[in-house]
C-alpha cells in the first residue's frame, strides 16, 4: 500500500512540475522543471509496477539535479536547499522498507544511499560558504588628525538628527571598543505610552532619533507627543501633547525627529533653548527646552502653519515626518505630501524661517526655482512639486544646504512634467543659505518613473584626495549608487557616467535614452530566473514562471501595463536612514538592502470604486485620481508570501571613501521575527533605519527586520555584539556621555507599519557596566 500512494504522489508531482515547466519553457525559461517532471512520472510507473530500476533511476536523477544546481548557483546554500530539499526527502523515504516493499529486479537501495550521500556532503560544505558575502578591511589609519565634524558641539552631545549639521552619524566618543562592546548592558527602558490606536491608519511608524543636550533627551513619538527624558536614568522630565487630528487621510503616521536651538543672547530667560515640534497636522511648534512650554513669541502664539500657501490644502496630504534642519538662525523645513493619491497634492517647497519669529526669510519651489523672495499672500506654491521628505544637510561656512528632492506625484507617470520637475526631480540640489537661491543641481535619475528619490539626508565629509583635502558630500540613493560630490560645485569626486537604459514607456510617455550611473555602486546585478527562490521547488517555479510574465530589462524598465518588475524595488538599496560616514578614517558604513518590487499600470476606465486600501502607499492599488493610470505595486512575492528572489535581502557593507573601494559585505539579520517558528538563520534581511558610526571604532544599527540592535567592528563589518528589542528598531540609534563620563547607547523600538515589524514604544539604553 505505501508503495501504491508513494506512486501516487510522486505522479502527482511529475504532472504539476511537468505542466509547470512546459509552461516556463513557453515563456523562454530552463527546460529543468519539465524533464523533473517526466523523471517523476517515470519514477512514478515503474514503482507502481514494483520495478526496482524505480530507485536507480531516482539516484540518477538526484545526481543530476545537483549537478544542475551546483552549475546553475554554486554553493549557496540558501539556493540549494529549495532546489534539493523535497527531491532528497523523497529520496530519504524510498530508502525505507515501506515504500520499496514488493520491488522487483536488482536492488537500487547503494546507488540512491550514493546520490544521497553526495547531496548531503555538498549542503554541509555550502553551509561553510557563502559566495554572497565579501571579506575585507577599511583601514584603520587616522586620515585627518582633526576632522571636520561639522560645528562645535561637547563630543557628549547629540544635537541635531545626524549629530551636527553634516549629518555624519559620527561621534567622537571613544569609550565603547571592539573588545568591549560585548559587555554592554540595558541601562533603563522608557516607555512613551504612545501606542497605534485603532483609528490609525495602517502605516504608523516610530523612527525618531532622539537629541542629547545636556542632561535630557529630546524625542517625538508618532502621534507627535514632544518628550524630555533624564539622559542618565531614563525618567521623563516633561512632555507635550500637541492634540494633534488623527486623518484617514494621512499616508503615514510617524516622527522622525525634533529639532534644537539656543538663543545665547537671552540665556536663562525662558524660551532660551527651545525644541521645535513638526505635527502630523502640519504644524511647526517652539517648545521652552527647560519644561516644555510653549514659546508663544514665535509664529502665532508659538505656532507656525505649514499649510500657508499650499495649493490644494487638503487635511492629511502634507506635513513635516522628519526633523527640521536649524543653522545660520534658520529653521529649514520640507515636507512629505501623500504619494499617488491625487494629481492635485500640495507643494513640495523648501522653507527657510526666522529660527525666533517664525518669520519666512525664503522659499524654494523647485517647480519655480528662481523667485525664492517670500511668496506675497494670496498667491500659493506649485502644487505637485517635487519635494523634501527627509533632512536637509548644510554647511554653514560654505553658506549652502543640501536637500534631497523626491519626484513629482503620481510616481510612475511622467507625462506632462515641467522642464523644472524634470531638472529637479530625484537630484541632490545645494541652496543658499541666506537666499535659497540655486547654487547647483546632481540629478541622480532622469525622468524618473520608479519612485527613486533621493531619500536620505547627505553626509558631508572633507575627503583626502591626490588632489589635497576636498570638501565633499555622500549622497545615497534608492537604486544602490553613492554620489561623492565636490559640495561646493556638485562635480564628481568619484565619477559618474552616463549609460544606456531601457526604453518602451507607455504610449504618451518617455523613458530616458541614458541614466546617471555612479563608479561607487551597491546596484544589484539584474535578476535571472536562477536568481528566483522559495521553500521548495515547487514555489520556486511558480516564481519563475512569474519573472518571465513580467516585463524586465535591468534597472529601470519602465512601468507598463503588462506589469514590470522593478529592481532595486521602491523600498531602495538605500532609504530614509542614509549611511554613516567617519571623517577621521573618511570611511563609510551602510546597510545596502534588495528586494524587487513589481508595478502594473492600470487603465483609469478600469480601476475599481475607491476602497479602504486604495488610496496610496507602497503596497496595493494606487489610485493617482486625475491622472490616466493607477498603479499597483508591491514586493515580488511568492505564492507563499515570501520574496521570489533569493536572499540575502540585507547586507552591511563598508567603504573607502578615499578610493571609492567596497571593503566588505556581509549578511545581515535573521528571520527570526519573519516566520512561525523563532529561526535564528542568517539569511541577510530586509531593513529601513540607519547606522552610527563612534570613533572607538564601532557601528550601530537597528533596521533590520528582526528585532535586534547590533553592533559591528567597523574595519571588518562582523557583528559584536547584539540586543533583543521589544520592538521593531526601523530608528537611527545615537550615543552621549553622562555626567559620571559613562557612555550611552539608545535607540527607539517602535516598529515600522509598511515593513511589518512589531510596534510599540520603547525607548532602550545600554552603557558599559561601571
Amino acid at each position: 500500500m505505501a508503495t501504491t500512494i508513494t506512486s501516487l504522489v510522486l505522479f502527482l508531482i511529475g504532472l504539476i512540475l511537468g505542466g509547470g515547466g512546459i509552461w516556463l519553457i513557453a515563456l523562454g525559461g530552463s527546460w529543468y522543471y519539465l524533464i523533473a517532471g517526466l523523471v517523476f512520472l517515470i519514477t512514478a510507473w515503474l514503482l507502481f509496477r514494483r520495478r526496482s530500476t524505480s530507485l536507480w533511476l531516482y539516484a540518477l536523477f538526484v545526481l543530476a539535479t545537483l549537478c544542475w544546481a551546483v552549475w546553475e548557483i554554486g554553493f549557496d546554500w540558501w539556493q540549494l536547499g529549495p532546489r534539493g530539499g523535497v527531491i532528497v526527502l523523497i529520496a530519504l523515504w524510498l530508502l525505507t522498507p515501506w515504500a520499496r516493499r514488493g520491488l522487483r529486479g536488482p536492488d537500487g537501495r547503494a546507488p540512491l544511499i550514493l546520490a544521497v550521500l553526495a547531496s548531503l556532503a555538498v549542503a554541509g560544505y555550502s553551509m561553510t560558504a557563502d559566495p554572497k558575502d565579501t571579506g575585507g578591511t577599511l583601514g584603520t589609519e587616522k586620515v585627518a588628525a582633526a576632522a571636520n565634524l561639522g560645528g562645535d558641539m561637547p563630543a557628549g552631545e547629540w544635537r541635531f538628527y545626524g549629530r551636527t549639521p553634516f549629518g555624519q552619524r559620527y561621534s567622537p566618543l571613544d569609550q565603547i571598543t571592539p573588545d568591549n562592546v560585548a559587555k554592554l548592558r540595558p541601562a533603563w527602558t522608557y516607555r512613551t505610552g504612545d501606542v497605534k490606536g485603532p483609528d490609525d491608519i495602517g502605516e504608523t511608524t516610530y523612527q525618531v532619533t532622539p537629541l542629547k543636550i545636556g542632561d535630557a533627551l529630546f524625542i517625538c513619538t508618532p502621534h507627535n507627543f514632544a518628550i524630555a527624558i533624564d539622559a542618565a536614568s531614563g525618567k521623563e522630565k516633561w512632555r507635550y501633547d500637541p492634540k494633534i487630528k488623527l486623518d484617514p487621510d494621512r499616508q503615514h503616521q510617524t516622527c522622525r525627529g525634533v529639532s534644537y536651538y539656543a538663543d545665547a543672547k537671552i540665556a536663562g530667560q525662558p524660551c532660551a533653548a527651545r525644541i521645535y515640534l513638526p505635527t502630523s497636522d502640519a504644524r511647526l511648534i517652539a517648545l521652552d527646552a527647560a519644561n516644555g512650554q510653549v514659546c508663544p513669541s514665535f509664529a502665532e502664539e508659538g505656532t507656525l502653519n505649514l499649510m500657508a500657501s499650499m495649493p490644494y490644502p487638503k487635511s492629511g496630504y502634507y506635513y513635516s515626518t522628519s526633523a527640521p534642519l536649524i543653522v545660520a538662525g534658520k529653521i529649514i523645513v520640507g515636507g512629505a505630501v501623500n504619494d499617488n493619491y491625487s494629481t492635485e497634492e500640495p507643494s513640495g517647497v523648501i522653507r527657510a524661517f526666522d529660527v525666533d519669529t517664525g518669520a519666512l526669510l525664503w522659499n524654494w519651489d523647485s517647480g519655480n526655482p528662481d523667485v525664492t523672495t517670500p511668496l506675497p499672500a494670496g498667491q500659493t506654491y506649485t502644487h505637485n512639486s517635487p519635494n523634501m521628505w527627509s533632512t536637509a544637510s548644510a554647511d554653514e561656512k560654505l553658506g549652502l544646504i543640501y536637500v534631497p528632492l523626491g519626484n513629482q506625484t503620481p510616481d510612475q507617470l511622467g507625462m506632462g512634467r515641467s522642464a523644472n520637475v524634470e531638472k529637479f526631480s530625484s537630484s541632490i540640489t545645494a541652496l543658499d543659505l541666506n537666499t535659497g537661491q540655486l547654487r547647483w543641481v546632481r540629478q541622480t535619475v532622469h525622468h524618473d518613473l520608479w519612485d527613486m528619490d533621493v531619500p536620505a539626508q547627505p553626509s558631508l565629509v572633507d575627503i583626502t584626495t591626490a588632489n589635497g583635502v576636498v570638501p565633499a558630500l555622500v549622497g545615497p540613493t534608492k537604486q544602490g549608487d553613492l554620489y561623492v560630490l565636490d559640495r561646493r560645485t556638485g562635480e564628481p569626486i568619484i565619477p559618474v557616467k552616463e549609460v544606456p537604459a531601457p526604453g518602451g514607456a507607455i504610449e504618451g510617455d518617455h523613458a530616458s535614452p541614458t541614466q546617471p550611473a555612479s563608479d561607487l555602486s551597491f546596484n544589484p546585478k539584474p535578476l535571472t530566473g536562477a536568481d528566483m527562490w522559495g521553500i521548495t521547488m515547487f514555489d520556486q517555479l511558480a516564481c519563475r514562471i512569474e519573472l518571465k510574465k513580467l516585463r524586465y530589462e535591468g534597472r529601470y524598465t519602465p512601468p507598463s501595463l503588462q506589469g514590470s518588475l522593478i529592481y532595486p524595488g521602491n523600498f531602495g538599496v538605500f532609504n530614509w536612514g542614509g549611511v554613516a560616514v567617519d571623517p577621521v578614517r573618511q570611511v563609510m558604513f551602510g546597510m545596502p538592502t534588495y528586494l524587487a518590487f513589481t508595478s502594473k499600470l492600470i487603465p483609469r476606465a478600469d480601476v475599481p470604486v475607491p476602497g479602504d486600501n486604495s488610496k496610496g502607499s507602497e503596497q496595493g492599488l494606487n489610485r493617482n485620481d486625475g491622472a490616466p493610470y493607477a498603479v499597483v505595486m508591491g514586493p515580488f512575492l511568492s505564492p507563499l508570501s515570501i520574496p521570489c528572489q533569493a536572499p540575502p535581502w540585507g547586507y552591511v557593507a563598508g567603504v573607502d571613501l578615499k578610493t571609492g573601494n567596497i571593503a566588505y559585505k556581509h549578511r545581515n539579520g535573521t528571520v527570526y521575527d519573519m516566520t512561525p517558528l523563532p529561526l535564528p538563520f542568517k539569511v541577510g534581511v530586509p531593513g529601513i533605519g540607519g547606522p552610527m558610526i563612534t570613533a572607538g571604532g564601532v557601528a550601530f544599527l537597528g533596521a533590520a527586520v528582526d528585532d535586534y540592535l547590533r553592533a559591528y567592528d567597523l574595519t571588518t563589518g562582523r557583528q559584536l555584539w547584539q540586543a533583543r528589542l521589544p520592538a521593531g528598531g526601523q530608528s537611527t540609534p545615537m550615543t552621549y556621555t553622562v555626567a559620571d563620563g559613562r557612555q550611552f547607547v539608545v535607540i527607539v523600538a517602535g516598529g515600522h507599519g509598511s515593513v511589518g515589524t512589531k510596534p510599540g514604544d520603547y525607548v532602550m539604553a545600554y552603557t558599559l557596566p561601571k
